[in-house]
């Protein structure tokens, strides 16, 4: 018997009845050999944290627009804690921890340069919009590999593109991805705020507190906590409507507090601007674009601003400052014997 088949024999034993098998997975659009070691979800993980958008996470903008600190969040270290918070919960309730973790890996390879502030322009300007979860699986599909894609599997794609609160995954293990995002990023955005004083623990309401905690740790605890028990040996992932009806409240005061904080997010309209210029910039002069862009754009693979979304959202903040700065700074210059 392979490696392969003893670990999906163990899976059959051990997980839940509600867990989501390799063996049942629907497999993937293109059909593959099967590792003789890996069952499908995990090489889907190997796939995604191996690929270049992963990589690229490292030094795209979480919530703060380039702190002054080495320990603000960036979107790969959000990606991370997300992992983390998903494969405790799926551990503690038998469910498939490989397909949490590929999910929770791949859930925003699609975010543009500069965090939300990037997204919102690009949804703007571009003829189609533009959707970090849909990019992401945009990514995984048909850009990566030279366009060849990783070839997931369908039950990792559904986790991807349904991580958002307007959406829902298929599978239990993708609705754990979608409440662990939430947890993770509510929690290291306070984190973030006290760390930049633009808020302290005494200024989220009481009745959040009382809740949650008073306290990042409390509040992690509290909310992983009440997944594992509302969702122990039941069919779905949920917390209980106290707990989230203060994810629900503690989210709004974010956004009133942090997220449209004027001081946090100053330099927001600066970053905005830059990725307005580079887009239409690009869609006048699609011949400064990398040659592997303008092939696609001379063989009418899909309409140019689509491309040009597809270069933009793979930036890395200092990627697109230096973009800008080579499209629209002068270059100084020195004439010899001055």
């Amino acid at each position: 018997m392979l490696i392969r088949e003893r670990i999906e024999e163990m899976e059959r034993q051990n997980l839940s009845p509600y867990a989501t098998l390799n063996q049942n997975s629907k497999g993937r659009a293109r059909q593959e050999t099967q590792c003789d070691i890996r069952p499908l979800f995990q090489r889907d993980r190997d796939r995604i944290l191996h690929c270049k958008a992963f990589r690229r996470l490292k030094n795209k903008t979480q919530v703060f627009l380039a702190p002054m600190g080495d320990h603000y969040r960036t979107r790969m270290s959000h990606t991370l804690e997300v992992s983390q918070n998903a494969r405790t919960i799926a551990k503690a309730l038998r469910m498939n921890e490989d397909l949490v973790e590929a999910i929770a890996l791949g859930h925003d390879l699609g975010h543009t340069p500069f965090g939300h502030a990037g997204e919102m322009v690009l949804d703007e300007v571009a003829p189609d919009g533009f959707d970090h979860s849909a990019q992401s699986v945009r990514i995984v599909e048909k850009l990566e590999r030279d366009g060849a894609g990783l070839n997931l599997t369908w039950e990792v794609l559904d986790g991807i593109k349904n991580h958002q609160t307007d959406s829902m995954p298929s599978t239990p293990e993708g609705k754990i991805v979608r409440l662990s995002d939430k947890i993770a990023y509510v929690n290291s955005d306070i984190d973030d705020a006290i760390r930049a004083r633009i808020l302290t623990e005494e200024d989220i309401p009481k009745e959040i507190r009382s809740v949650l905690g008073t306290s990042v740790r409390q509040r992690l605890d509290r909310l992983i906590h009440d997944v594992i028990i509302t969702s122990l040996d039941s069919p779905d992932i949920r917390m209980s409507d106290e707990v989230y009806g203060a994810l629900v409240d503690l989210r709004k005061f974010l956004f009133a507090n942090v997220y449209r904080n004027p001081e946090a997010k100053g330099e927001e309209i600066k970053a905005k601007r830059m990725v307005y210029m580079l887009y239409n910039y690009y869609v006048d002069h699609t011949d400064i674009l990398p040659e592997k862009y303008r092939q696609k754009i001379d063989r009418g693979d899909e309409a140019k601003e689509r491309i040009i979304c597809d270069y933009i959202s793979g930036m890395t903040d200092s990627y697109a400052t230096a973009k800008f700065s080579e499209v629209f700074i002068p270059l100084s210059w020195d004439v010899e014997g001055y």
